[in-house]
């Protein structure tokens, strides 16, 4: 057998991450009269890094992230108070393997939102099932939803291993229904040990008001603070630093 039959075989496997490096392993252990069975180790190493790297990407594609944050990028001193050591924590994914969520508040533009989106991109490169939603246009959406795509809605915040539910109460009312599916959710996952991290702009004790309903906002509460991890973010905002940089910048003279 050739190796363009090789390569052709090897593609019909899908091995193809094998077959492209097919052609280089052969020439190194040509050269280093290198022994089959390590050459063999080598090429299989390629195929399982290149199914790796796919499946990152799947995972990644479907996570509804359109940036891939991480916490070695954010400029900590800027607000030296916040839990830097809590977010590297939330970071490690301990928090999903145990089934366990987090609730990130505090003031706008403090790096709530970085921090979520980083942590649900980390879980992605572990090829973790990852939904990542901004909470009130995907709830305000749900409300003006037919029956079908409301119980279709219900199910894929359901099944990921990590919800991210980002900026909470944001717009500070949400639909009646929405409400219900928050309630619907956070008792499902809950039931189901599946993680569930927000952030959000409100302290937890008006979320009986956002919600409408003191009740409801008591049980979605208690399912959510049983096994959580609560991260305050207080100090300025970096989205007015980055304004008056910009501003700095277009006001010089030429």
């Amino acid at each position: 057998m050739t190796l363009i039959e090789i390569d052709r075989v090897l593609r019909q496997l899908r091995l193809s991450g094998l077959a492209d490096t097919l052609n280089t392993r052969i020439m190194q252990a040509q050269a280093a009269q290198q022994p089959f069975v390590e050459t063999l180790a080598a090429l299989l190493q390629d195929e399982l890094d290149r199914r790796r790297t796919s499946q990152t990407e799947r995972c990644y594609k479907r996570s509804g992230l359109d940036e891939r944050p991480t916490l070695v990028d954010f400029d900590w001193q800027f607000n030296p108070k916040l839990p830097r050591a809590a977010c590297f924590e939330l970071h490690t994914l301990k928090f999903v393997a145990e089934g366990a969520n987090a609730l990130i508040v505090g003031k706008p533009g403090t790096g709530k939102s970085h921090t979520a989106k980083a942590v649900a991109y980390q879980a992605t490169l572990q090829g973790l099932h990852v939904r990542y939603v901004e909470a009130d246009t995907a709830l305000a959406q749900y409300a003006l939803a037919s029956t079908q795509e409301q119980a279709d809605l219900v199910k894929s915040w359901s099944e990921p291993d990590l919800l991210v539910l980002d900026d909470l109460f944001l717009a500070r009312r949400i639909p009646e229904a929405a409400a219900e599916l928050l309630q619907a959710v956070v008792h499902r996952r809950y039931k189901l040990r599946r993680s569930i991290a927000i952030t959000s702009n409100r302290v937890v004790t008006d979320w009986g008001k956002y919600l409408k309903d003191v009740t409801m906002a008591t049980t979605i509460l208690d399912r959510l603070m049983h096994r959580c991890s609560m991260l305050e973010f207080e100090g300025k905002s970096y989205r007015l630093k980055e304004a008056a940089k910009r501003l700095a910048i277009s006001t010089e003279p030429a």
